[in-house]
């Protein structure tokens, strides 16, 4: 995610620099054609250049409104992980304990497990939607016969998940969980894997290409369209007028097409190595340890 003091229209400026530049020349050849080669053919200043740019600027504002609205939904999402991890961790450090005071059996490490389950359930989420391996993120928080096991595991994060839930079920056998108190947890558990299902689905669902192709089809068209209608009226001007055009355009459409994969893993997605540092932090923190994650560095200008 690119932040607020980072290069925010720079960088997209640099991304359409090509095509931008061959619409300069373009616009140069035809003021060439029709002012040194006396080429009059080659205007069309009957073409309603001004209507079919408001069209324009209505498709792509709604385009980049549902890409926004599929973006905005990850970040959401992104945000329940956040909260409900750290009510899982609360919860299972309060709500565990030994039903009575002959108890001889310390719940500590079982709370401990739960929470490190959780910090590895976040990380083994983050490369799971981003499509990488998650081995080397889980080595500090399981076991190396935990991770091993999870190599067989299509859905790691769900499969820790669910190693959490045992650990549970586990606890309220023992008495250290009343049905009460089991049923709040798994709660949270269940509002967990709705977000991770959240999360799945924008990223198994591709914006449809449809929307991509026509968009940029309507682009391409428009702005060859434009120095042979403006050409007749602007003379020379011709490429500043038409470039200038051109860029906004081709700006809302690269804006929109930044937006619709917020799990890609470019700059411009949800920074969820950030938000997974966020999340080992404060479970650490419930745990009273020393050795927290720094925040994540912006590196020029780009949150990951």
């Amino acid at each position: 995610m690119i932040t607020p003091a980072g290069p925010q229209l720079s960088a997209t400026i640099r991304e359409i620099r090509w095509p931008l530049t061959l619409m300069f020349v373009f616009d140069i050849v035809v003021v060439v054609c029709y002012l040194v080669l006396g080429w009059k053919w080659i205007s069309f200043p009957h073409v309603p250049l001004s209507i079919l740019g408001v069209a324009m600027g209505v498709i792509l504002s709604f385009r980049n409104s549902i890409t926004y609205q599929r973006w905005w939904e990850a970040r959401t999402l992104c945000g329940s992980i956040v909260n409900y991890s750290r009510n899982i961790a609360r919860q299972a450090l309060t709500l565990i304990h030994p039903a009575s005071d002959v108890d001889e059996e310390d719940p500590d490490p079982i709370r401990r497990r739960i929470v490190y389950y959780q910090i590895a359930y976040v990380h083994a989420l983050r490369v799971h939607l981003r499509g990488e391996e998650p081995w080397p993120d889980l080595e500090p928080f399981l076991e190396p016969e935990e991770i091993a096991s999870l190599r067989q595991e299509e859905n790691v994060p769900f499969e820790i998940q669910h190693r959490m839930a045992l650990l549970l079920r586990d606890c309220y056998r023992r008495g250290w969980l009343d049905s009460i108190r089991w049923s709040a947890l798994d709660e949270s558990l269940t509002a967990l894997a709705n977000a991770q299902g959240g999360a799945e689905r924008i990223k198994a669902t591709p914006f449809p290409p449809q929307y991509d192709y026509l968009q940029q089809t309507f682009v391409r068209v428009y702005c060859f369209l434009l120095p042979l209608g403006m050409v007749s009226s602007l003379g020379a001007l011709t490429p500043i007028g038409s470039t200038l055009i051109g860029f906004f355009l081709m700006l809302l459409d690269k804006i929109g097409r930044d937006l619709e994969e917020p799990f890609g893993n470019s700059i411009h997605d949800v920074p969820l190595t950030s938000i997974c540092r966020t999340i080992e932090a404060n479970l650490k923190q419930h745990l009273a340890e020393a050795d927290l994650p720094a925040p994540e560095p912006a590196v020029h200008g780009v949150i990951w």
